[in-house]
């Protein structure tokens, strides 16, 4: 019995070293990108004005490698119609194929391929993007949200803005909102489409805010590998801790019967001992 309890316990104490290991792995690093938009306006001016706006991602951290990127550009608009915003994204060769989605006030633009640009430790990778808004327009306000995706579309960093956008002459009722959201690394973006970005967003009528279930999604709060791997290793280490409880247990007893004589013979007369007394 003793020798069971003692290989049950070594097995315990080896997944329990196994598991802390999987922990390790699998944590991800943690804020080791930031994204960046600029040129960027105070506001927009509706009309011929064309913008350009860059995004930027830079590693925070040295450690690892160099990554390739998939930039995806979420445009939300309030007050102002998709199809009076034309937006695409741009390289030193020319126009950059996109998959445009768009649902409701919402637009997604994500590369088709990977930037040609390769982010490091000491290197960046930028993603520029041409804005106008159509002569119509009276007074709204947008935001972009600048993703970076690695080449396995997890979501390397996050940055957002909003600025108010004026027809020709006007003045905005409030002033510019920019924010800033940092992101954590999680899993995705949406797959790439069909539709190019040299057409305007508001022509393009399909499913787009958010990557499908298929897909991996940066999502606070959730289950993931990292949360089940802690579970696994506690559980294993109060298995294991049980096991030495219970061996040490079985151990003293044990040694408390070798030492001890049993109860049965506690009373038996001990031979020679006793003598008849004389009449």
């Amino acid at each position: 019995m003793v020798t069971v309890w003692r290989y049950a316990l070594r097995l315990g104490v080896v997944l329990a070293c196994l598991s802390g290991v999987e922990l390790v792995l699998a944590a991800p690093a943690q804020a080791a990108f930031t994204t960046e938009l600029s040129g960027l306006p105070a506001r927009f001016t509706a009309g011929d004005q064309v913008r350009t706006v860059s995004a930027v991602v830079s590693r925070t951290d040295r450690r690892g490698g160099c990554v390739k990127v998939r930039w995806s550009m979420v445009l939300s608009v309030q007050g102002i119609r998709l199809d009076q915003v034309k937006m695409d994204r741009v390289e030193e060769t020319g126009d950059f194929p996109l998959e445009i989605q768009t649902e409701g006030d919402v637009a997604r633009l994500t590369d088709r391929q990977l930037d040609p640009g390769t982010l490091c430790p000491d290197r960046t990778v930028t993603a520029r993007y041409r804005l106008a808004f159509a002569e119509d327009v009276t007074q709204g306000r947008v935001t972009l949200a600048a993703e970076a995706y690695d080449a396995n579309l997890r979501l390397l960093a996050r940055q957002t803005a909003t600025r108010s956008v004026v027809g020709v002459g006007g003045v905005p009722s409030r002033s510019a909102e920019p924010t800033g959201t940092p992101a954590e690394p999680s899993d995705p973006a949406n797959a790439p489409g069909e539709e190019e970005s040299a057409e305007p967003v508001g022509d393009q009528p399909v499913d787009a805010a958010q990557p499908e279930a298929g897909r991996p999604v940066s999502q606070a709060g959730g289950f993931g590998v990292t949360q089940a791997a802690f579970l696994l290793g506690g559980l294993l280490l109060s298995l294991g801790l049980g096991l030495l409880l219970r061996l040490r247990h079985l151990t003293r007893v044990t040694t408390a019967e070798a030492d001890d004589p049993p109860v049965d013979r506690l009373w038996e007369r001990p031979a020679g001992s006793w003598r008849t007394a004389g009449r």
